[in-house]
Parts: structure tokens; C-alpha cells; sequence
């Protein structure tokens, strides 16, 4: 009808926030018998955990083919846990310092989206919860998404609101942390759906999540390519050589 709608973004460099989100970096090695909260594999990534189940965690050279990524993050099952408990919540977190946080403008009018993309794969097919926190002012967002087919890498894209209750703090604490749910007991799913920011409260924290990862020694979970970045369009993942992650993840290690 002679007209178009564009997305147009600025290509500048460090559109990325993230730390990280090719796996490319893991100093720390594969972790085995993990029964408690602990970094592990990848850098950047804490895998929490709270009384269920026995894990490995490692960085894998999995990854979807023609991505540009060659590594991946792995949690491998290795003790099952079929029953989870009310209480029970297994996940992986990454947490951003709130001086790197700046640009999104957080707590003022000019609040900006947050537009995240990872590629993830998994047997456990279903409904996966991922939930942002404002450590600063106990402020989250939760979000689902779903894996359709089995040991088969899918790129997923979520829009995360604007919030302008709540500024960051400008130092170099935690502001954000993002958590990938893979275990959650009704403490953490029992909420309310919301689709905008809410106060913090445990039972909205993986409100959607239907996926025990632990209750089969032969569940895995992979993820890869994360990016974090402002605004509502998901651009190219920002690739970095390996020196310059390194360097910046020798920060926290």
C-alpha cells in the first residue's frame, strides 16, 4: 500500500550489558556433585540451588549450528529428585553491577526496555520461567518461555518492560540479576501472573514454571548466546574477542 514500518537501531559497540553470553570464558572448569548455590563452568554464572537434586555444571561445545557460537553452558542431572518440594528451586543466575546498569534509566520517565535473547536446548520439553530482579529497590519482572522440541536448539527473544519506579544504584553492587529457572517448588510459582513490574514476592518469582530438570539422571539443559541489551528490538548478538571477555571477567575471578 506504499508504506513500511522499519526497525532502526544504532550499531554502536557495548550495546551488550551481559558479561559473557557466548560461554566463551570458563575458568573455573567443570563443577561435579553440586548440592548447594555455587559458580560453576561458565563465567558469570552462579547456579543456585536450594535441597533437591545433584548437578554437574560445565561449559560444552554444543551450540547451534551456523549461530557463530561455539560453546554453550551445560547442567547435566546427575542424582534425580522426581518430588520437588514446596520449597525447592534450582537455577542459573547473572548478575550486573548497577554502575553497568546506568543506560537503562531505570526509575525515571525516560525508562527504557530491556530486549533479551539466548539460544537454549534441552530433552525436558515444557514451560520455563526466567525473572529479572531489581536487587536495589526488590523489584522483579517474571516471564515465561517454552522448549517445543526435544535436544534441538531454539533462540528465544523476551521483551522486558520499561519500569520508572525504582532507580539503580550508580557502584558496583549487584543491581540486576537475571534467573533461568529449572526447578521451582509452589513457594516460587504459587503467585500471580503479572505482565509489568512487581514488589518482590517469592511466590511470583518462576509463576509459570512447570519443568523439573531433576527428575531424571538423563536431563540436560544447554544455553548460550545471551544478550542483554536497551530498547524493544533484538539486534545481532555482540561478539567479542576472547582477550576483552577474558579481561572482563578476571573482575570477578
Amino acid at each position: 500500500d506504499g508504506t513500511c514500518t522499519a526497525n532502526i537501531t544504532n550499531n554502536l559497540s557495548n550495546r551488550r550489558i551481559n558479561i559473557n553470553g557466548a560461554m566463551t570464558i570458563a575458568q573455573r572448569g567443570t563443577v561435579t556433585g553440586i548440592t548447594s548455590s555455587t559458580y560453576a563452568g561458565p563465567d558469570r554464572f552462579r547456579f543456585g540451588i536450594g535441597s533437591h537434586g545433584t548437578f554437574t555444571v560445565s561449559q560444552d561445545s554444543s551450540a547451534p549450528t551456523g549461530s557463530g557460537f561455539a560453546n554453550s553452558l551445560k547442567l547435566a542431572c546427575t542424582t534425580a529428585d522426581t518430588s520437588v518440594a514446596t520449597g525447592a528451586a534450582g537455577y542459573f543466575q547473572h548478575k550486573i553491577e548497577g554502575q553497568d546498569c546506568q543506560r537503562i534509566k531505570k526509575g525515571t520517565s525516560s525508562a527504557e526496555q530491556l530486549a533479551v535473547q539466548f539460544w537454549v536446548k534441552s530433552n525436558k520439553t515444557g514451560t520455563y520461567a526466567l525473572q529479572c530482579q531489581d536487587n536495589d529497590n526488590s523489584r522483579n519482572f517474571t516471564t515465561t518461555y517454552s522448549i517445543s522440541s526435544a535436544d534441538t536448539w531454539e533462540k528465544k527473544t523476551i521483551t522486558i518492560p520499561a519500569d520508572t519506579t525504582g532507580a539503580l544504584d550508580d557502584d558496583n553492587n549487584v543491581s540486576l540479576t537475571f534467573n533461568f529457572w529449572l526447578v521451582a517448588g509452589t513457594d516460587f510459582t504459587s503467585g500471580a501472573t503479572s505482565t509489568t513490574w512487581y514488589s518482590s514476592t517469592n511466590a511470583n518469582a518462576a509463576k509459570g514454571h512447570a519443568v523439573n530438570i531433576a527428575d531424571s539422571t538423563s536431563n540436560e539443559w544447554y544455553m548460550t548466546g545471551f544478550q542483554v541489551e536497551t530498547g524493544s528490538v533484538h539486534t545481532d548478538f555482540e561478539h567479542k574477542c576472547y582477550q576483552e571477555e577474558l579481561y572482563r571477567c578476571y573482575r570477578y575471578y
